[in-house]
């Protein structure tokens, strides 16, 4: 989904001050997680060193690390394991304040590249942007993968006759901007169907609503919007990716200039310490994570009432914890899925060359942040929250599994 004012991408931030008085006005409590900031300790100024202490009460250097969003927006349930460790002061005890950017919508690799040129410290590229910037010349890297298996969907219109994927064959395919064809096309690939047969429309903000009107066969979608777009009240079914492909999907992506610098590499080990306790958070009270990120988002209460939003945050929590529940902790790269995607995309000639995986994923910093971050701690402060009377009447859906 895009921004309203996606021109003003780098203006729309949210600062320490402006998210106090948020939260304040909205009657939230504090204990001791898409333009993207939220600040995490100081005032709007940038830090100046000094000032933090990990979850061990050790002194650390205070660092700023800029998300950037790659939706143009932030009112989404999408980054829960962000505001979760904002609200609850994770990041600050670490020593990180973190601003969000909701970044140019209409960019579709602009996650990659505002990160090389260092306009932003960490991206959140799909897999197809990631590999074609690299290709190009782009110095990122991906340090911690969200989510290992497929997020993304198609959309159809609700009386559509398509079951299959493969039928899907010669359609006409909504999407926001032509820059989405890097990440549609690969995923068709990987079930048969010839992408040069699809006829792509180019629809921007409204391009669901193209595909609920009837005026195009599919749409892409993904996990998290699924909800939300119920919640605008469109008439739409799905085919889910995670049923038919075995591709990875957007992960968190840093200059590969900073993972030679012990100094950013701890930084970044910080960082993901405080998305995993987020992540913990919500895993054990999905209702608490909802609830926090929701209140960070006015504009989402007039398309999306707290049942809709709690239920998109499961929808994207449930492919984030994926390789958690598999044993190998939050953030983990499936390599040999990396690998098979690398290879169809050269093959496909999105990319020019095979990427050797080491020089697109790393796995470095999976088991040190699951390993030493305060999850026990993370899983209390779930425990202890009170819900306000909206997400107290909520209902967890039956099965879910974070």
């Amino acid at each position: 989904m895009q921004d309203r004012h996606p021109e003003n991408a780098f203006e729309r931030r949210i600062d320490r001050r402006g998210f106090l008085t948020r939260t304040a006005g909205a009657g939230m409590a504090f204990s001791s997680f898409g333009m993207i900031l939220a600040a995490c300790g100081g005032d709007d100024e940038e830090p100046t060193g000094g000032g933090g202490t990990d979850t061990g009460g050790d002194s650390v250097e205070r660092a700023t690390v800029r998300w950037i969003s790659p939706r143009g927006t932030l009112d989404v349930m999408d980054d829960y394991n962000l505001w979760v460790p904002i609200e609850q002061g994770y990041f600050d005890e670490l020593g990180i304040d973190v601003e969000l950017i909701a970044g140019p919508g209409g960019n579709a690799t602009a996650s990659a590249t505002f990160v090389a040129e260092n306009q932003a410290d960490m991206g959140y590229p799909s897999p197809g942007v990631l590999t074609s910037s690299i290709d190009s010349g782009v110095p990122v890297k991906s340090a911690w993968e969200m989510i290992s298996g497929q997020v993304f969907n198609f959309s159809l219109p609700e009386d559509s006759d398509i079951t299959d994927v493969s039928q899907l064959e010669g359609k006409t395919m909504s999407v926001l901007t032509a820059g989405w064809k890097v990440i549609v096309d690969p995923i068709l690939v990987e079930v048969g169907v010839d992408p040069e047969s699809i006829t792509y429309l180019e629809s921007g903000p409204q391009w669901n609503q193209v595909v609920s009107q009837g005026r195009a066969d599919a749409g892409l979608a993904w996990e998290g919007l699924r909800a939300q777009l119920a919640g605008q009240g469109l008439e739409l079914k799905y085919l889910l990716g995670s049923e038919f492909s075995e591709g990875p999907s957007n992960s968190y992506v840093v200059r590969a200039d900073d993972l030679d610098d012990d100094s950013q590499r701890d930084v970044f080990h910080r960082f993901f310490m405080g998305v995993v306790m987020g992540m913990t958070f919500a895993k054990t009270n999905p209702q608490a994570a909802a609830q926090i990120t929701y209140q960070q988002l006015p504009d989402l209460a007039a398309t999306l009432e707290p049942q809709l939003a709690l239920e998109s945050m499961i929808e994207l929590a449930t492919a984030y914890g994926t390789t958690e529940r598999e044993g190998q902790g939050f953030g983990f790269h499936p390599v040999e899925a990396w690998e098979s995607y690398i290879q169809n995309i050269a093959d496909l000639g999105q990319i020019e060359n095979v990427l050797p995986v080491e020089d697109v994923i790393t796995n470095d910093f999976v088991e040190p942040a699951n390993s030493e971050a305060d999850v026990d701690r993370a899983r209390a402060d779930a425990e202890a929250f009170e819900l306000d009377d909206d997400f107290a009447q909520t209902t967890v859906p039956e099965g879910t599994n974070i």
